[in-house]
This record gives C-alpha cells, structure tokens and sequence, in this order.
C-alpha cells in the first residue's frame, strides 16, 4: 500500500534564502537589495548608480549565489523537526527551483542540515513537475508546500487533488507575497512551522481516517 507524500520547495521553506542573498550581494557585488517584495527587477540597485540591476545580471547572481554560497542557508524555525515529524508518517521528497547540475549540491546541502530527502529540481511553473513526480509515487494523498502563489496556482490547474499549503518562513518576505489561500489556489497559508505541522499531520490523520473507515 502506497503512503502519503510530502512534496516541500527549499528556499523560503526550509532554507532562509533571500536574507542571505541580500546579505551576500552587499558585501561582495556591492548590490543594494531591498526586501520588500519577490519582485527582484525592482528590488535590486547597484550602489555606486543607483541603477537598477538588469534582468540578465540578476540571473548571474543568482546562479553565483546558489554556485558560491549555499554554505550560507540556514534552517527556518523548525523545518528540520517538522520534516523529521511528517517523515514518520510520510515520504517526503523536495521540489526545487534550481538548474539540474545544482540538484546534487542541494540535497547535500539539506542533509547537513538533517534533512534526508530526494530533491528534484526544476524551472519554470512547479505544476507539470508535481504531476510526474505524483505519478511516480502513485501516494495514498499528496500535499504540496511552497512559499510562492504562482507555484500554487500551477499545481491546483495541474493536479487539484493535492492538498496545497502555502508557507513563506522568511518574516521578512511573508508579509509581501500574495497569499494563495486568498487567491483560492492553496488550502491554507500558514507562515510558520509551528502552527504548519499540526495542520499537516491533520491532513495526514485525515488520509488514515478514510481507510478506516472504507
């Protein structure tokens, strides 16, 4: 019998990104960033113009960042123990936003800090990649965990049946992102892992009352 599957991004979710990129674009680019916004195009000046920084080298630097400086990732509060958790009762498997020659980089990455996990990586909207790796596992219920409302609103026009929350763990992002919940993409928003993995496992404890009573 399939179990239930666990299908988390990485950055924002499990891994502090944009605080460490802002840091990092400061002392060695000597970029200005502005967090405020997912909207990097216009969050990003270099600081001796005031320019803002051009599409194409933002994608530079970001590709330096996650080539150079991923040592840098720390955990958010309580992701490592919230995954440990959903792992007794789950497979928990990682879908990023990250070119496929950094997928091995990531997942080492992850285990350092304690999560054991198969990463898959990805470009673009994250729905066409849930669906396959949904009929890979063929799980007894699938949820999907993503701080972007774009990704939610992808997966529930791809797979609707999969249970959809939207967290983004970096207080300093959260307030700026467009809740998918509002927006009717996502099941729930909830920001931080404290109050995720009690609504997780409910989902989880859900799957198992079913069988039960079938």
């Amino acid at each position: 019998m399939s179990r239930p599957l666990i299908i988390s991004d990485c950055d924002e979710v499990l891994l502090h990104m944009v605080a460490h990129f802002r840091d990092w674009l400061g002392e060695s680019e000597r970029v200005d960033f502005t967090i405020g916004s997912n909207n990097f195009a216009e969050a990003m000046r270099w600081r001796e113009s005031g320019e803002r920084v051009e599409e194409r080298d933002i994608w530079r630097l970001l590709g330096r960042f996650f080539d150079t400086e991923m040592d840098r990732q720390l955990p958010i509060a309580g992701a490592v123990d919230g995954v440990a958790a959903l792992a007794e009762h789950a497979d928990v498997v990682i879908l990023t936003n990250l070119n496929d020659e950094r997928r091995e980089r990531r997942a080492r990455q992850l285990a350092d800090h304690g999560i054991a996990a198969r990463v898959f990586t990805n470009q673009g909207p994250k729905g066409p990649a849930l669906k396959a790796i949904v009929e890979e596992y063929a799980p007894s219920r699938a949820i999907f965990i993503d701080d972007l409302p774009q990704h939610h609103r992808s997966a529930a026009e791809t797979v609707p049946d999969v249970v959809r929350l939207h967290l983004c763990g970096e207080p300093q992002l959260a307030p700026h992102i467009d809740c998918a919940h509002r927006a009717g993409h996502a099941h729930a928003r909830i920001d931080a892992w404290g109050e995720a993995l009690p609504w997780l496992l409910e989902q989880l404890n859900f799957e198992t009352q079913d069988k039960e009573h079938a």
